[in-house]
């Protein structure tokens, strides 16, 4: 096995150990405006869009044990500053349980310095910014899909050594991944093969289930194989849950594999992870009626 960088060895020893019983979480991308927008409002948002407020509402009404950010936290740049005014009195309230991912908007300020100032050590390493943490029966693994600031994400990247020798430190019967951008999408962005070494090695270990954002909307994926191939047996479900309340963006091509899609509805997932299996349902803002909801094994 390839030793470990000294920093990521770190970050694969920060775990928050639970009874194997069934554990709820929740999880989104692409949350808090800009507070100069002008559908900032006093973070009372418009109709289309700024609406983190309303989705922060939704988590503190669910109360899970652990919430998941998927990326574009704070736009447009991330700054410090910025998180205070917009991300902190809204989805900031759920801070002590937060587990987030860096996006590209964290990255326009350098370093994403604001995102690791805000987030401090729930964050990973500065320099890295993936780190892996237990819940319940479930191993979760938060990756950096900013690959440019990180060192890359391809095959035999610093990342993706990392992510195989922390797979094979924590053969769980369960495992979850998320990061920023998709693999697989039908929205504006589509798909993208950069991280392809991601699905690999995560394919490898057989583990359950991608959640992303960068396309705003909701979209739900058969499980697949890291080429795209449907694979009912030991592939991995995605979903993309790009609907933290900034805006919303429309659809492109259909990705074969894709099940469910839906553009107009800001909202958070909710996922029961149990030993062995979990439950998905999206739950929409007031005021919105599209949800999604089911159940699956693990593998």
């Amino acid at each position: 096995m390839t030793t470990p960088h000294r920093a990521d060895a770190v970050a694969m020893r920060r775990t928050t150990t639970q009874p194997a019983t069934t554990q709820v979480i929740a999880a989104a991308g692409d949350i808090a405006c800009d507070p100069g927008s002008p559908s900032f409002q006093r973070l009372r948002g418009d109709a289309s869009a700024c609406h983190m407020r309303a989705t922060a509402r939704l988590l503190t009404k669910l109360d899970p044990v652990v919430v998941l950010t998927l990326g574009d936290n704070q736009y447009e740049n991330g700054t410090l500053a910025k998180y205070r005014r917009s991300y902190e009195p809204t989805w900031g309230r759920l801070k002590d349980r937060t587990r987030p991912a860096p996006g590209n908007h964290e990255y326009r300020t350098p370093g994403a310095a604001g995102y690791f100032d805000y987030f401090g050590v729930a964050a990973g390493s500065r320099s890295a910014g993936w780190y892996s943490f237990d819940v319940g029966a479930w191993h979760l693994i938060a990756l950096n899909s900013e690959c440019a600031h990180v060192g890359g994400c391809g095959k035999s990247s610093r990342q993706e050594r990392w992510l195989r020798a922390d797979l094979a430190a924590h053969p769980a019967a369960c495992t979850l991944a998320y990061w920023h951008k998709p693999r697989f999408s039908s929205g504006l962005h589509g798909d993208d093969p950069t991280y392809t070494a991601f699905w690999q090695a995560l394919y490898a270990a057989r583990a359950d289930v991608v959640l992303v954002g960068h396309d705003h909307d909701y979209e739900r994926f058969a499980p697949q194989r890291p080429n795209g191939a449907a694979d009912p047996t030991r592939g991995i479900r995605e979903f993309v849950v790009g609907t933290g309340g900034k805006t919303h963006y429309g659809l492109r091509t259909i990705r074969r594999n894709s099940q469910v899609r839906n553009t107009g509805t800001f909202g958070v997932l909710r996922l029961a992870l149990r030993p062995g299996g979990y439950d998905w349902r999206f739950l929409p803002e007031p005021g919105k009626h599209f949800t999604d909801a089911g159940h699956a094994s693990c593998h």
